[in-house]
């Protein structure tokens, strides 16, 4: 798994096809019972999720470490701008409040290990293959109340070799074996209560 911001530009400047397309399935499944207000893309690589929500259209901040995904975010094809908005993080490292009518785009050149969240401020937040357990708090607090938080990373299970299915780690090849970067059963859950 990259660490460091040029790891991740490495990984993006490879080939497309390393990536995949069109919207995370969970997202588009549940995309009728999710908020329209403004959105935060946590860890938001390429934009996938971000171009799908912005169709809606819906006000989407996409945050990420890599200037080469966000750079691929950014040429998505969706009709907005989405030049690199440098308001969207304080000089303080904070990730500003969203502003901008429906279907603009943000984006965020951002380190997630050291930014915080706009409190009271998103809709929605997607978080897809990326944990960080520092920012659960963060992420609570950045919603709205009423607020959605809709969460997919890979889990401890999917590595676990006593699990029905799964022999060796090759049977899981794309995702972390590191098991900080792993979701434990339930840790969701007691994370987010409410």
């Amino acid at each position: 798994m990259p660490h460091t911001a040029e790891q991740w530009n490495e990984r993006y400047r490879g080939a497309p096809c390393d990536l995949p397309l069109g919207p995370a399935e969970i997202l588009a499944e549940c995309l009728p019972l999710l908020p329209a207000g403004p959105a935060l893309d946590l860890a938001c690589g390429a934009g996938r999720n971000t171009l799908f929500l912005a169709g809606r259209p819906q006000s989407v901040t996409a945050a990420d470490y890599s200037a080469a995904a966000l750079s691929r975010a950014r040429a998505g094809g969706h009709p907005v701008e989405r030049s690199v908005d440098r308001s969207a993080v304080t000089h303080k490292g904070v990730l500003a409040p969203p502003h901008g009518s429906r279907g603009t785009i943000r984006i965020a050149e951002v380190d997630l290990e050291r930014a915080r969240l706009p409190e009271n401020s998103f809709e929605l937040i997607l978080c897809f293959q990326y944990l960080q357990r520092s920012l659960f708090c963060g992420m609570e607090k950045a919603l709205r109340p009423g607020g959605f938080l809709l969460f997919e990373t890979y889990t401890r299970a999917q590595v676990d070799p006593d699990r029905v299915g799964v022999t060796h780690r090759k049977d899981f090849p794309s995702g972390p074996h590191n098991p900080n970067y792993l979701l434990a059963a339930g840790e969701l859950r007691t994370a987010f209560p409410t």
